[in-house]
């Protein structure tokens, strides 16, 4: 696989005029890239050390308005600025996109330069390096699902977002038939994606008409993250450059199956998986089972972490296999946590409750640190479930966004890992979706209403 670019690397591409492009980027509350398009040449030059944008980044909603009720940001502050610190590591090549590299990057007080506590990528730093302090590496890895149409962005939108035809006419799991006839879409993109230095698995049909599924390689929870980012964002571009439109929206119908992204996790110690005792049953380690308790614990304190959006909630379906209940069990895939290489070096557990529509670095920072503390607290693990899971009422996923936030609000858990900044402004932001739709009159109101009320 190509490696990411290092600086030495660019300069030299930027001098041969291979490069005259340079991404910017940031990952903002909703887990997109958001920044600027800097001239190569200025970029290694002088913005590789540093540039600015506006602390309203980290303080809008899905349409890019701004809520009042942040203590971070505010018209009455003056919406100032934020720095934008290139985290070089990060440098990679966008091989979808003509002379162009990106970078990420870190975001920084303009007055301290010390990390913004509410971003994203310091959120999932700060747990990444709690774990590493108690001597683990954090390991991650993603399963993406998302729907493509036959239409474009463009097309979808002008026409009202009606009449959505998926790509394909039937469910397309696991179908050779079906989704080669979407390889104009999906090989290119895995080929960009790879030479971009992002570790693509495969792609796959899913349980649907028209849905996908993309699967990145295991790495180092910050990398995952960045990792996920980048593929969900040129997974659109990719899409809109052939003329169809990838929606990653939990549930795009109530008559389909709604997309997931299930995130695998590991802890390690030493080059070896700390979750692995060969003298276990299911290869268990007493590190996994008090980490696998914290994250059934704690399940209802994260799950707006999960499940940002009011839609979100329209996912958690009987029979689709969107999970309804935090319980774990062996290989089970109507379980909200699910054991996976159980009795090898490989165990992992699989968290299959998250949304296509999640921000990758606050789920699994959310995740970790509730793994953290069932180690931390020596939690015991409650038996693994068995069979179907839809049928029990154990453990059951909140239904709504209101109930998530009152959740996040109180969790002294998430509150002494993260800091009560940081919850109070991502449950203003819950709030905010809240407030805004609750202001809307849907479609399905007036229908039902209209003649009969």
């Amino acid at each position: 696989m190509a490696a990411a670019l290092s600086f030495e690397d660019l300069k030299s591409q930027v001098s041969a005029g291979d490069i005259d492009t340079v991404l910017v980027c940031i990952v903002d509350m909703q887990g997109r890239l958001m920044g600027k398009r800097f001239h190569a040449s200025h970029f290694v030059n002088e913005a590789w050390e540093e540039t600015h944008c506006c602390d309203y980044l980290l303080a809008t909603d899905i349409e890019m308005a701004t809520p009042d009720g942040y203590a971070a940001t505010s018209w009455q502050s003056g919406y100032g600025d934020y720095i934008m610190k290139p985290d070089l590591a990060t440098l990679r090549p966008v091989p979808w996109l003509e002379g162009t590299a990106m970078v990420l990057c870190d975001i920084l007080d303009h007055h301290t330069h010390q990390d913004v506590p509410h971003s994203p990528r310091a959120i999932l730093k700060r747990q990444v390096q709690r774990l590493a302090d108690m001597g683990y590496d954090a390991m991650t890895a993603t399963e993406l699902e998302f729907f493509l149409f036959e239409k474009s962005f463009d097309e979808i939108r002008k026409g009202g977002f009606r009449e959505l035809e998926p790509i394909s006419g039937y469910n397309e799991d696991y179908h050779i038939l079906q989704t080669t006839k979407e390889e104009h879409v999906m090989r290119p993109l895995r080929n960009a994606l790879w030479a971009a230095g992002i570790p693509v698995e495969n792609t796959k049909g899913e349980a649907e008409t028209g849905q996908a599924e993309l699967n990145i390689k295991y790495a180092g929870a910050l990398d995952t993250a960045d990792h996920f980012s980048i593929a969900k964002h040129a997974t659109k571009e990719v899409a809109w450059q052939h003329g169809h439109a990838a929606s990653f929206l939990a549930k795009w119908h109530h008559d389909k199956v709604g997309s997931a992204t299930h995130v695998h996790q590991s802890l390690w110690q030493n080059g070896a998986n700390a979750f692995f005792d060969p003298d276990d049953n299911l290869g268990m380690s007493a590190v996994m089972k008090g980490y696998l308790a914290g994250l059934l614990k704690y399940g209802g304190d994260y799950t707006y972490f999960l499940a940002p959006y009011i839609n979100s909630y329209k996912r958690f379906q009987k029979g689709t296999f969107a999970p309804t209940r935090f319980v774990w069990s062996v290989d089970n895939r109507t379980a909200g946590m699910r054991l996976c290489g159980e009795s090898t070096k490989a165990v992992r557990i699989e968290c299959r409750i998250g949304g296509a529509d999640l921000n990758p670095y606050l789920a699994i920072a959310a995740m970790l640190a509730a793994g953290a503390k069932g180690i931390e607290d020596g939690l015991t693990l409650e038996p693994a479930f068995t069979g179907d899971a839809y049928q029990d009422d154990t453990g059951a996923i909140v239904t709504t966004l209101r109930d998530a936030r009152e959740a996040l609000l109180n969790s002294s858990m998430l509150r002494a890992a993260m800091g009560d900044d940081v919850v109070d402004h991502y449950a203003r932001a819950a709030e905010w979706e809240i407030e805004q739709f609750n202001r809307v009159v849907t479609d399905y109101e007036v229908a039902r209403g209209f003649e009969r009320a």
